[in-house]
């Protein structure tokens, strides 16, 4: 059974950093793309980053670039957003994924995380 458990969320104030990790197990995810979204309260979740399964290719929401950088840890089965410079509007549950990267930067989960919820202070 594939399981993804997200950390690192909290309260922050803004121009502030976390780091968000998620660890992954049920099976080999070495080959698996692996990616970030995110839900704000009266919001649809959307895409945050993903990143590919050798970490040669990433992608970003425009929202986020600059201030998020996704990586992965192959031999830990982790990911992990690294976010700074952090902005109100960034408050939302950021949910780990793992899925399909396309060669466009189409990313499509197929396992989801719970959540870690997110909160910028202004």
């Amino acid at each position: 059974q594939v399981q993804l458990v997200e950390s690192g969320g909290g309260l922050v104030q803004a121009g502030g950093s976390l780091r968000l990790s998620c660890a992954a197990s049920g099976r080999t995810f070495s080959r698996d793309a692996m990616g970030w979204f995110r839900q704000a309260p009266g919001k649809e979740r959307e895409f945050v980053a993903a990143i590919g399964w050798n970490g040669d290719y990433t992608y970003y929401a425009d929202s986020v670039k600059g201030r998020f950088t996704i990586s992965r840890d192959n031999a830990k089965a982790t990911v992990n957003l690294q976010m700074i410079n952090l902005k109100p509007e960034d408050t939302a549950v950021y949910y780990c994924n793992v899925g399909r990267l396309q060669n466009s930067g189409s990313y499509y989960p197929d396992y989801w995380g719970q959540g870690t919820q997110v909160t910028v202070s202004s």
